[in-house]
């Protein structure tokens, strides 16, 4: 069974390590797609998009854009 204090030492450690590869920690914080709101509001957003001309046209440059990707499914 791992301890608390183990444990912490292993994350120091593989903190060190990262860290040593150059990188560094960075928190992202992102909507919670378990809120109901949150499908409220992408609904809303779709919606809001269907009626929209210039997003159809992205779209239907996207699609053209992934028919230039081989084995784009």
């Amino acid at each position: 069974m791992t301890t608390p204090t183990r444990l912490l030492s292993n994350v120091s450690r593989s903190r060190a390590r990262m860290r040593e590869a150059g990188l560094r920690p960075v928190q992202f914080w992102v909507p919670d797609t378990r809120r109901p709101e949150f499908a409220a509001e992408i609904r809303q957003q779709c919606l809001a998009l269907k009626k929209d001309a210039l997003e159809a046209e992205m779209l239907e440059f996207t699609k053209q854009a992934a028919k230039e990707i081989p084995d784009w499914k």
